[in-house]
């Protein structure tokens, strides 16, 4: 089992596009209300004296969307200047970051993945869940100014939907040919929108890693991530390919990461509720910082035993999710 040091965390559960992986059509999700998410001050406060001291010096922020949380910058800023923090990046749907890359860039964020589920704007509207004026564009120019401010490596998130945009693979790794840019394939997992996966189900990360190397070659790469990525390379490319293969490859053996929601709940499996802790109503009640680093021992210890690989060993019952994706904090 990997050292467990890296901590995404929820900045807001809103998000201004609607995924189909991510929330199911149609559903009304109870937003939080202002006074349930954590403040500024608490998160830090946790980050600090809570995260950091029990091993955790690599930070995502996510959402939701985390460029909707007022003052993210200066929350950024915050985070960044801790000296324990060893990497603090980002995972956005881009469509507010062309305005917001230099603030972000110079506040001390230095990685950012972006989510592009497909360089077609009628199919990227399809997913998003957009009925109104296309958003792809301004996507596009989100990802421009990211890579114009130098946020280095710049990565592509690509959620494949089997019939919605697994056609487009040999277009999307493309862009890794002429630019260093990232592209990371997730295989579909059933989390968020189940009937859909059930309607769908994914397609592996060995096939759409035959259908590249059929069209160009597909090299294993010398660098490694810091996630869970299997990292590859188009001979002579510029950029990688990554392949998050959570249901044809299961990596729980090296995951090395906690989640940690808009609410203060600290979740050690993306895919499993159990053992989740509620830090906020902890921290608001008074309980020492000492006391909560004791918590996450706790959490931190049993981590091995539920993760989602318990799947195969008769303790499928347990893998029920009553969050989507976007409350929890992809």
């Amino acid at each position: 089992m990997n050292q467990v040091d890296y901590l995404r965390i929820s900045l807001i559960d809103r998000c201004n596009f609607r995924c189909q992986y991510c929330m199911p059509e149609g559903a009304e999700l109870d937003y939080l209300l202002k006074q349930e998410l954590l403040t500024d001050a608490e998160l830090l406060t946790l980050i600090q004296f809570v995260f950091i001291p029990v091993g955790f010096t690599r930070f995502r922020l996510t959402g939701g969307e985390p460029l909707l949380r007022p003052r993210v910058v200066e929350l950024v800023r915050a985070i960044a200047s801790l000296p324990q923090t060893q990497d603090l990046s980002m995972t956005t749907n881009g469509f507010l970051l062309a305005s917001q890359a230099q603030n972000l860039y110079d506040a001390g964020l230095r990685r950012v993945n972006i989510s592009l589920d497909s360089l077609d704007s009628d199919t990227f509207e399809q997913i998003i869940g957009n009925r109104g004026r296309s958003r792809w564009q301004q996507v596009w120019r989100g990802i421009q100014a990211a890579y114009n401010v130098g946020f280095d490596p710049l990565k592509l998130n690509v959620v494949v939907i089997p019939g919605v945009n697994d056609h487009e693979i040999l277009d999307l790794a493309a862009l890794t040919i002429d630019k260093q840019w990232h592209v990371r394939f997730i295989e579909f997992m059933p989390i968020g929108n189940g009937d859909l996966f059930g309607d769908r189900g994914w397609v592996s990360s060995e096939d759409l890693r035959q259908r590249i190397r059929e069209r160009w070659g597909l090299t294993k790469s010398q660098i490694r991530g810091a996630g869970p990525a299997d990292v590859f390379q188009i001979p002579g490319a510029k950029g990688t390919l990554g392949f998050i293969s959570q249901m044809s490859e299961c990596f729980c053996d090296r995951c090395n990461r906690m989640r940690f929601s808009a609410d203060g709940w600290l979740r050690p499996c993306l895919l499993n509720e159990t053992g989740q802790i509620d830090l906020k109503t902890a921290l608001r009640a008074g309980t020492s910082t000492d006391q909560l680093q004791e918590q996450v021992k706790q959490v931190l210890a049993i981590k091995p035993e539920i993760n989602f690989k318990g799947r195969d060993s008769g303790t499928a019952d347990i893998y029920s999710y009553s969050r989507t994706m976007s409350q929890i904090g992809g």
